[in-house]
């Protein structure tokens, strides 16, 4: 039973490493699946380039997008700006919520990163799309001291209908795939480095110990597991209670819930001050001494935000 505990906490204190791994499989996985059943590079110079480098960038795009979309953080950062763009500037800390657009987007661009290192390094999509370039410099650099041919054939070379020699089109497979390696392994060497020049710089401006960052991370994801479960358990209670009013035609019992303001105070992004020792919205709030108890008699939502059951 404690080998068991033990091997649970290695796993329950590495699944961000754990997560970014099962990423990258899935990234690889979709790569492979891309460039052997769905790519086949038109050949022609009209179409090479914009169908490689739609395959290329498009998937990374979409990627983006849904890292984005499935991000907490920073739905919790928008919702509600446009009413009150306060929301976004909390404390007049209109920094602070800068730095955290950037963190969000910043944890958004891994996996865009990931399809791009791992689609360069394969050079399918890459060769399609720079046998289809039409320009001057670009051409005279593959086709140097080649055959007037070259030029001709350079946007068939990634299939099969190239009329040039097979060594000479090896040759030019070999430069394309080199060249788009090295493009792989640039993008892979750059986001490792900034990675570690932004993690060094935030932590050399924490404004709390090692220790204490531990804690506090460690504190808000126990806090976001337990509010989930707490939000479940009355809204399941919430539900139970309005059922059992209406289908036995009755008042409704008296049931407590935090006022509309409540929500808003630990909804904000939070701000960490040296002179309240806080490690989230919820802390500081349960912890004022002027609290508003009265509770939301009547909580409703607006019919642009409403939800209706199908």
């Amino acid at each position: 039973m404690e080998n068991f505990q033990t091997v649970l906490r290695f796993f329950m204190n590495q699944k961000a490493t754990i997560g970014y791994s099962f990423m990258a499989l899935l990234t690889i996985g979709g790569e492979r699946v891309f460039s052997m059943v769905s790519f086949q590079c038109p050949c022609n110079h009209d179409q090479n380039f914009t169908y490689g480098l739609t395959f290329l960038l498009g998937p990374a795009a979409v990627l983006l997008v849904l890292g984005l979309f499935f991000s907490t953080r920073l739905w919790r950062l928008y919702t509600g700006c446009c009413l009150n763009p306060m929301k976004l500037c909390p404390r007049g800390n209109c920094l602070g919520s800068f730095r955290v657009f950037i963190s969000i987007f910043t944890g958004a661009c891994v996996a865009p990163i990931m399809w791009l290192s791992v689609a360069l390094l394969n050079g399918t999509f890459y060769e399609c799309s720079v046998s289809g370039l039409d320009d001057n410099l670009v051409v005279d650099f593959f086709c140097k001291n080649k055959t007037l041919k070259c030029r001709e054939e350079l946007a068939r070379v990634p299939c099969d209908r190239s009329k040039l020699p097979s060594d000479e089109r090896m040759e030019l497979l070999l430069m394309f795939r080199a060249q788009s390696q090295i493009l792989g392994w640039c993008i892979i060497i750059t986001a490792v480095f900034v990675g570690l020049v932004g993690t060094c710089y935030k932590n050399c401006r924490s404004k709390v110990s090692y220790l204490q960052l531990t804690f506090w991370k460690r504190y808000v994801e126990k806090e976001k597991e337990r509010f989930d479960a707490y939000a479940v358990d009355y809204a399941t209670k919430l539900a139970e209670r309005n059922l059992h009013s209406f289908f036995e035609n009755k008042d409704p019992d008296p049931f407590p819930f935090p006022n509309h303001k409540a929500w808003e105070e630990i909804s904000a992004y939070y701000t960490f001050s040296r002179s309240e020792q806080f490690y989230s919205t919820l802390q500081r709030y349960v912890e004022k001494t002027d609290r508003d108890y009265t509770p939301e008699k009547r909580p409703v939502m607006d019919m642009e935000h409403g939800l209706e059951m199908s």
